[in-house]
């Protein structure tokens, strides 16, 4: 690849100040880093003190997000043939699948990285690369009826309002993936919830069944906010051949980048466990008071449960940051998802709003947790 990397060299001083692409430096910044590992440090913002830079630990993210996307494809197939009541391959399916989820992905790619190189020359700064995960978590997050206009809303507000105006990459109080699905379930909330947006309703390039206008199929977290349990069997949910979010429906495949994530120290085991602990904990509570008919360890399996304990309550970013912190921040929120799933109908995903929660809480935890280290040392230090 040196004849890469000299053509680069070659054509680098035009972008450099006073060379006559030099309004385009960020752009050209933002592709040389992702290509090659840079010998300089972030300045403020997020500050990786390893042998790898940030790009390189968002790109390791999006390798343990394929498990569950590529599923999440077959699945969107499997739900369409089901529905239709007709015999597919497993080719035809996925074929179908990944002509209905490309689409949103190139979307929001195209949005979200537009705005951060938008962004980025408008300030003069580097072009950053938090949104190589949010591009591709915002689609898997999302019922496969959401229509791309409203993806392009979405990842517009997200990004915006959630991400640059705190200062970028590192500096945003907030997940930015859940702000884009948040954004979407209270300004359109038909197109995020209900009984219709769960299958792909339309054939496409001979791939798939056209349904019938207003075909309705329910998730089993629909079914139990209206009081009855879930008719898809335990196994069908842990496998993933349910309705639901694009990305969210296999345990299997959440688990395997769930390893991937844990074997490369990116994500924190504390933070994982501490969220499943948190939701079983209650599960249990609410099953054996007699207030859920859910078996405690079925909650895992339905919903973005796994997915959010996996990829969106251990980003690093918005997390706590303290070893004792991860416990308590994860165990509010698998407790709170469950709660919210549990006593609140209107909100069946309890997941988004309690990782959002844990959000806006992570910096009040982690300051407790430093003040009671301090505090113990200084009482020490008396004794």
């Amino acid at each position: 690849m040196s004849f890469l990397r000299n053509y680069l060299n070659q054509i680098k001083p035009n972008f450099e100040e006073g060379g006559k692409l030099h309004a385009f430096r960020s752009v050209f910044d933002g592709f040389e880093t992702f290509l090659y590992v840079p010998n300089t440090t972030a300045k403020s913002g997020a500050s990786i003190h390893d042998a790898i830079d940030s790009k390189r630990i968002m790109s390791m993210v999006v390798i343990a997000l394929m498990p569950a996307l590529l599923f999440g494809m077959y699945n969107i197939g499997y739900q369409n043939y089901q529905a239709a009541h007709v015999d597919g391959s497993f080719l035809d399916m996925f074929i179908y699948g990944a002509l209905v989820v490309l689409p949103k992905i190139i979307v929001s790619y195209i949005v979200g990285l537009g705005i951060e190189f938008a962004w980025a020359q408008w300030k003069n700064e580097e072009i950053q690369e938090g949104y190589l995960v949010s591009g591709i978590i915002i689609p898997m997050i999302l019922p496969v009826g959401c229509p791309l206009w409203v993806i392009v809303l979405a990842v517009a507000f997200a990004v915006i309002f959630g991400k640059e105006i705190f200062g970028g990459t590192g500096m945003n109080i907030f997940n930015v993936a859940l702000l884009a699905r948040a954004f979407l379930f209270f300004s359109y909330p038909t197109k995020m919830s209900g009984d219709t947006v769960w299958v792909s309703t339309e054939s496409i390039w001979g791939f798939g069944n056209t349904l019938p206008d207003g075909f309705t199929c329910a998730t089993p977290l629909g079914q139990m906010a209206t009081g009855s349990a879930p008719t898809a069997s335990l196994m069908d949910s842990f496998i993933g051949l349910i309705p639901g979010s694009i990305g969210e429906t296999s345990v299997i495949a959440i688990a395997i980048g769930a390893i991937i994530l844990l074997w490369t120290g990116i994500a924190s085991w504390k933070t994982m466990f501490s969220v499943f602990a948190g939701g079983a904990v209650l599960s249990y509570i609410f099953q054996a008071t007699g207030q859920s008919t859910v078996e405690w360890y079925h909650q895992f399996a339905i919903g973005g449960f796994c997915f959010g304990a996996v990829f969106m309550a251990t980003d690093p970013v918005t997390s706590a940051r303290t070893e004792t912190g991860k416990y308590i921040y994860g165990f509010i929120i698998g407790a709170l998802a469950v709660i919210i799933r549990q006593m609140n109908p209107g909100f069946p995903e309890g997941m988004m709003l309690a990782i959002l929660f844990g959000n806006m809480m992570a910096p009040t935890i982690d300051y407790f947790v430093v003040q009671r280290n301090i505090n113990k040392r200084l009482n020490r230090v008396k004794k």
